[in-house]
């Protein structure tokens, strides 16, 4: 009888392990689709100076080109540019792309837009990797005269606009 109870025992705690190892597995390979950008007013040259940070995969399959390639940083700044748009007080602004970097696993881009001498409300229409992959989330932060906003932007949200 205790022999049984032994036996039925382990076979509970034998399927409770296999049971916990699935369920473990399953959380194991979770892919975080984001972007973040970083905004900073400078005050000196009256600039928005850009600074976006993407995992250099997404970046690559969206783009559909190798990182290592010498083409990557063209398409790179066409992507940007068809995918990121800024209004200053209602009025739209032309990004200038100043160059990228690949560090690995991460892609920084820089860009920038002038001409800003001050800033009541910043209207801010981000897609980047929206259309490649439905759960991207991208997070803007921008630093203004002392002052800091956070704009999120998903698919169904792509615009956001914050008041300063």
């Amino acid at each position: 009888m205790i022999v049984n109870l032994l036996i039925k025992m382990k076979k509970l705690l034998y399927i409770s392990g296999i049971l916990t190892f699935f369920v473990l597995m399953s959380f194991m390979y979770v892919d975080f689709f984001s972007s973040m950008t970083k905004v900073d007013y400078i005050d000196g040259s009256k600039t928005l100076k850009f600074t976006t940070k993407m995992n250099t995969n997404h970046i690559s399959d969206a783009i559909k080109i190798n990182p290592n390639t010498a083409g990557f940083e063209a398409e790179v700044k066409k992507y940007v540019n068809n995918n990121f748009d800024v209004y200053v007080n209602g009025s739209p602004k032309t990004i200038t792309f100043t160059g990228s970097q690949v560090s690995g696993e991460t892609v920084w881009v820089y860009f920038e837009t002038g001409g800003v001498s001050d800033i009541n409300t910043l209207k801010i229409k981000n897609t980047i990797l929206l259309s490649a992959f439905p759960k991207q989330i991208n997070i803007v932060s921008v630093a203004y005269k002392g002052s800091q906003k956070v704009m999120n932007f998903q698919r169904g949200k792509e615009v956001n606009e914050v008041s300063f």
